[in-house]
């Protein structure tokens, strides 16, 4: 059996189109998506079936890595363990 330490995720790295790369929580990362998903007109397919942004991001947050705002413009953001 897995040890559930791998699953857990203490942040996120963040990375966006000419921006330095930013360490987020997760309830950072859930409001930055959240906050991006709110001024996106025409959402992926997958994220349509949530009725809340606070859904949406959170179904980003465990199934994704990533998302295309346009065409080469695209966000990412991947779970880190920091080490004390």
């Amino acid at each position: 059996m897995p040890d559930p330490i791998m699953y857990q995720e203490d942040m996120f790295v963040w990375l966006a189109p000419g921006e330095p790369e930013v360490f987020l929580t997760p309830a950072e990362l859930q409001a930055k998506l959240e906050a991006i998903l709110a001024d996106q007109a025409d959402l992926p397919r997958d994220l349509q079936k949530f009725s809340t942004l606070s859904a949406q991001a959170s179904h980003l947050m465990q199934t994704a890595c990533e998302l295309t705002l346009k065409p080469g413009e695209t966000l990412q953001w991947y779970a880190v363990r920091l080490e004390k």
